[in-house]
Parts: C-alpha cells; sequence; structure tokens
C-alpha cells in the first residue's frame, strides 16, 4: 500500500465537518448556522433565532405536560326550578347490543362476522369464549345442509335487542311509581 492510498483511506475515516452537514440538511436555518463563511450578523441572528426558538418550543412542552399532571377538569352544573315538569328523557345503555340467546342460525350466517362471532363461516377465537356460549355457538355456527333465509338488520335488531321490561328494575319519579309503559324508544 503505498503513501497516497493509505492517506486516502484515513480520509475516509475521518467525520464530515458540520458545514458539510448543514449545508445538505433539511432543517431550516441551520445551513446559515454552520456556513463556510466566518463570523456576521446574519449568522449570529440566525443562531438567536433558532435558540430563541428552540427555547419557547421547550417552555411550551413544559408547560403542556405540567397542565397535564394537574388532572384539570371543570363541572358545570345549571339549576332550573320550575313548578310543573314532564316525565324527563332518559337513555339506558347496555353495552351488548344484542342478547346472544335470541341469535339465529340465519343471523350468523349473515351477520356472524359483523357481530365479531365468526371468522368467516368459522368460530373465531375459541379460548376465549365460556364453554356453554361456545357449545351453543358450534351448534348455531354449522352451516351444513343449511338453507340461509333473507336477513333484514333492523328485524334482526328489533328481535335480538335488549327490551326495557327486562332491564328496568324499579323507577319512581316525583313519589309515584313509573314502569316500561312509561318509555318509548
Amino acid at each position: 500500500m503505498d503513501l497516497k492510498e493509505e492517506s486516502e483511506e484515513m480520509d475516509c475515516k475521518q467525520p464530515v465537518p458540520i458545514e458539510v452537514f448543514a449545508s445538505r440538511s433539511t432543517l431550516h436555518g441551520i445551513s446559515h448556522m454552520f456556513s463556510y463563511q466566518r463570523i456576521c450578523v446574519k449568522r449570529c441572528l440566525w443562531i438567536m433565532f433558532f435558540l430563541g426558538s428552540l427555547g419557547f418550543l421547550i417552555c411550551v412542552c413544559v408547560d403542556r405536560v405540567q397542565f397535564y399532571f394537574e388532572y384539570p377538569h371543570v363541572t358545570k352544573l345549571d339549576e332550573v326550578l320550575i313548578s310543573t315538569m314532564i316525565f324527563p328523557t332518559v337513555t339506558f345503555c347496555n353495552l351488548n347490543s344484542f342478547r346472544f340467546s335470541r341469535v339465529t342460525r340465519n343471523d350468523l350466517y349473515h351477520a356472524g362476522e359483523l357481530l365479531a362471532l365468526l371468522n368467516g363461516y368459522e368460530i373465531r377465537d375459541t379460548h376465549l369464549v365460556e364453554e356453554s356460549v361456545l357449545e351453543t355457538l358450534k351448534v348455531k355456527a354449522d352451516f351444513h345442509n343449511f338453507r340461509p333465509r333473507p336477513f333484514n338488520m333492523r328485524e334482526f335488531y328489533d328481535r335480538t335487542g335488549h327490551d326495557i321490561k327486562d332491564m328496568l328494575l324499579s323507577c319512581r319519579y316525583r313519589g309515584a311509581e313509573c314502569s316500561a309503559e312509561d318509555f318509548s324508544v
């Protein structure tokens, strides 16, 4: 190996000067801060603006993190007194959108994947299902020699959805008993 090759090999191992990196970087303003020129007013201004922006970013981030750890909450309550009030609007939400006991084989055939019970026409995630439910699901998901009937999603939700009569345990309004008939869908 001659002296020229050895010096070229050593040059390749040396880090690239910051000026070369800055001139090729897409970070806005860095090429103005680390330029080949000697120190000038333009370079000093770019450094001041960059450091100022970085300081402002850090201050805003610290402020937002502190605000997050304060766990602020706002509760607004408006109370209105009225002599005669009609029966209030009440919403019952059930996390289960349908009753599994009312789901038929035809429902599973058409909407089993939508209900996250089937993957295609096979039971998905059998290890997550209770044994009693899994046995019922296996029977309902057996589509051999099955002839599907037309499917109506509205009829499905009306039939398998929850009924207020099953969910309402007791109700009193202004001291009087109320029942499921006082509620409407």
